[in-house]
């Protein structure tokens, strides 16, 4: 399984973690993880998760029809059931409350995983391609700058409702 260059802020023990995604794609040949830590509640960065079922959050133009991700929760979300879309394009695999959200599309699998930490919430996000060689790689590669500015957004959120509920 490759690896090298396709991870982004993930720990050594992060990358070396098993989430729930591996038994989905034992065999994907590119894996990548990325991870940040969010100044929020694990609560509510896990309610930002649950966002991600009415759009992907990173650059609206390329991937949301240029319709711009909503920037407030829309109730109703957090009520999560196996089989509902998340991004169109994944379906709802499995899910903990409060811990992780695991998604499918054909040949990828990615789990989102948030845990409490000293001061918020650790995010780390596993994505594994089941497409060969070159193709996995290029996949991964342009997922990583999609992924990155997903996972940026998905801090800002959360950390601006936190600033609000702390003033």
């Amino acid at each position: 399984m490759t690896t090298f260059g396709l991870n982004w802020g993930a720990t050594a023990s992060e990358i070396a973690a098993v989430l729930p995604c591996d038994a989905l794609a034992a065999g994907a040949c590119t894996r990548a993880d990325r991870a940040i830590s969010i100044d929020a509640p694990l609560a509510t960065v896990f309610a930002w998760l649950c966002q991600l079922r009415v759009a992907p959050y990173s650059y609206d133009v390329l991937d949301n029809f240029g319709r711009r991700s909503p920037r407030q929760r829309t109730p109703g979300l957090c009520d999560l059931e196996v089989g509902q879309r998340f991004m169109t394009l994944f379906t709802l695999h499995s899910f903990v409350d409060a811990e992780h959200i695991t998604l499918r599309m054909k040949r990828v699998a990615v789990t989102y995983a948030v845990s409490p930490q000293r001061r918020g919430t650790r995010l780390h996000v596993r994505v594994l391609f089941d497409r060969p060689g070159v193709i996995g790689r290029i996949a991964a590669a342009g997922d990583v700058v999609m992924m990155r500015k997903q996972l940026l957004t998905l801090k800002s959120l959360p950390e601006r409702d936190a600033a609000r509920c702390r003033s």
